[in-house]
């Protein structure tokens, strides 16, 4: 009878165990591919005008890895660190702002953001979709978690943005 328990318990365990890694390798981070159509920014302004919304950003560069390392040395000739502390590295010599106008069907995909109102349970999330008008909604409010802080990466078609990734930010 003890031996069966046991045996039952372990596969318990070893099934809760197997879905614990399945669910952690199908949720990883995954860099954001650059293509020409793809900017990646520090957002500014939102604005709804004549029934459009438009977002003003700021242009920024954003290295991951090993590319990161080598602008990092590059810039900030550092004798005592060789390595960015967290293996991503921004660079934004000047700001320059552009407006965009947002297509109503854009894709946006978060990372982390405050889901429930609760600052304390924001959790990250591999590229949550969410609406634009959600995106908007938080990106407006600054109270507990500022999304503005965030780089983001911009998807433009024709001078019309049609998909914000969120960056993650470790």
């Amino acid at each position: 009878m003890v031996n069966k328990l046991a045996i039952s318990f372990a596969a318990v365990l070893l099934g809760f165990m197997s879905l614990g890694y399945v669910e952690a390798n199908t949720n990883d981070y995954t860099v954001v591919p650059q293509t020409s159509e793809t900017q990646t920014v520090y957002m500014d302004t939102i604005e709804q005008k004549n029934g459009k919304t438009y977002i003003t950003v700021d242009f920024i560069e954003w290295y991951e890895g090993e590319e990161a390392n080598v602008i990092f040395r590059e810039k900030e000739n550092d004798s005592e660190m060789t390595e960015t502390p967290d293996g991503y590295y921004v660079v934004n010599e000047e700001m320059d702002l552009l407006t965009f106008e947002v297509a109503e069907d854009a894709q946006v995909l978060m990372q982390i953001y405050n889901r429930t109102g609760n600052i304390d349970e924001a959790d990250t999330i591999w590229n949550e979709e969410i609406s634009v008008d959600k995106f908007f909604a938080e990106l407006s409010d600054t109270s507990e978690m500022n999304l503005k802080e965030f780089p983001y990466h911009l998807e433009i078609h024709e001078g019309t943005i049609v998909k914000i990734t969120q960056q993650f930010v470790p």
